[in-house]
């Protein structure tokens, strides 16, 4: 009785529309009409067939990897440099975590109003310093705008996954890297032999949530380029919420909802079979 309130709500809001959204994903349902029909795995099919939900696949994996790497690089490094616990590196965290508490919608914006290319902080910065040459379209470029989107959301979310870091940093106990200072480790050494296998339950839930995360980078990319420019940006939540709301194929957005649950499911799962596999081998 005292879990029955949660699992109405829970029912209601996320196994009810879950549920919902797989059954229309085999009908050709527009989202407005009261009625709809019956097509099986046709909008599967369309989905796979086409051109910019392969594109937005592909900018997805791009963004992704670039993410998972410079996300998980910065916040480790970041964590390991203010690991302890004086006042001038609890204020440093605190500096660095404060982007994680803004909305992606106003870190969209900010940033969008930095990358402009003739009013941008950005360029401005870049041309008073004498490094014209280095200024760009950084959002109206096709080779550059997935990537400039990319290194919004290292900033924005380094400092919370350097705080899940910090917290696995201090459950190490001290006892082994006094040992290890004492047969002479290397620091290298040391990061390697210890630092880094103990961490691996950290490393699990920052990889695990950094894919998660840049998968449903929705709002950052919608508020920055609604995934242009000529679809360089296009991720697959944008190419659905067009699909559904823009186009009013629902049926067809919702094959690629569970297309993309699926993809998230089975990336998740190997990352965390290759972090498992990876801690047995120290």
């Amino acid at each position: 009785m005292f879990l029955l309130p949660g699992l109405l709500l829970y029912g209601t809001l996320f196994v009810y529309p879950t549920l919902s959204g797989l059954f229309y994903s085999f009908t050709d349902w527009d989202g407005v009409s009261p009625s709809y029909h019956w097509i099986g795995t046709g909008n599967y099919a369309k989905t796979l067939q086409n051109i910019v939900f392969q594109k937005a696949f592909l900018n997805n994996v791009k963004f992704m990897l670039a993410v998972v790497m410079l996300q998980t690089l910065l916040s480790l490094s970041l964590a390991l440099l203010l690991a302890k616990n004086s006042r001038i590196h609890v204020f440093l965290r605190a500096l660095y975590f404060f982007p994680a508490i803004l909305s992606s919608v106003s870190v969209g914006l900010i940033w969008a109003f930095i990358y402009d290319p003739t009013i941008g902080l950005l360029n401005i910065t870049l041309q008073a310093a004498g490094l014209p040459s280095l200024a760009q379209n950084w959002l109206g470029d096709v080779h550059l705008a997935l990537y400039s989107i990319a290194a919004v959301q290292v900033w924005a979310h380094a400092g919370q996954m350097m705080i899940v870091f910090i917290a696995g940093l201090h459950s190490i106990p001290a006892e082994l890297y006094e040992a290890a200072r004492m047969d002479g480790g290397s620091r290298w050494q040391v990061f390697r032999r210890i630092t880094w296998p103990l961490l691996a339950p950290s490393a699990t839930i920052v990889l695990a949530y950094t894919t998660i995360q840049s998968f449903k980078a929705f709002d950052l990319i919608f508020t920055m380029t609604d995934g242009g420019p000529n679809y360089a940006t296009e991720i697959l939540t944008t190419y659905i919420y067009h699909l559904a709301f823009a186009n009013y194929s629902f049926g067809t957005a919702s094959a690629g909802s569970v297309l993309f649950l699926v993809l998230l499911s089975v990336l998740t799962a190997l990352q965390f079979k290759a972090l498992r596999a990876d801690r047995i081998s120290y």
